[in-house]
């Protein structure tokens, strides 16, 4: 599994790479399907922008994605927000995935239950 973190109009600092690694590194924990996620931090340079820094997250399933974006004044912030949106997102798939693999089980197909039926009869 990797983090992938990119900036646009920002240049990527250790501190904010490290940073972002270990906010949305915390998703891991809660999922172990997870191929990849890429981070993008973007910075809008309109000083007329109250919420200039944006933190966008590509959360990557082995059966599909997730996406989350957040804006904020600073670049901590929208990266902290962005990974508590993430984390529910994820959490979210997890339930489905899980609920859906538990309808289509083996166990509780009817097929048997009709072949019990008619060898009973």
């Amino acid at each position: 599994m990797r983090i992938t973190v990119k900036g646009r109009n920002i240049e990527i600092t250790d501190a904010i790479k490290s940073y972002a690694e270990e906010k949305i590194g915390k998703v891991i924990n809660h999922y172990d399907q997870i191929q990849s996620i890429d981070v993008v931090l973007n910075v809008i340079k309109n000083p007329s922008v109250s919420q200039s820094h944006t933190a966008e997250v590509i959360c990557k399933f082995l059966s599909g994605s997730v996406q989350a974006e957040e804006s904020a004044e600073s670049m901590y912030a929208s990266i902290d927000l962005v990974a508590d949106k993430i984390l529910r997102q994820v959490k979210k798939f997890k339930e489905k995935q899980i609920s859906s693999s538990k309808s289509a089980s083996i166990r509780t197909d009817s097929p048997i239950q009709n072949e019990e039926e008619t060898i009973k009869e």
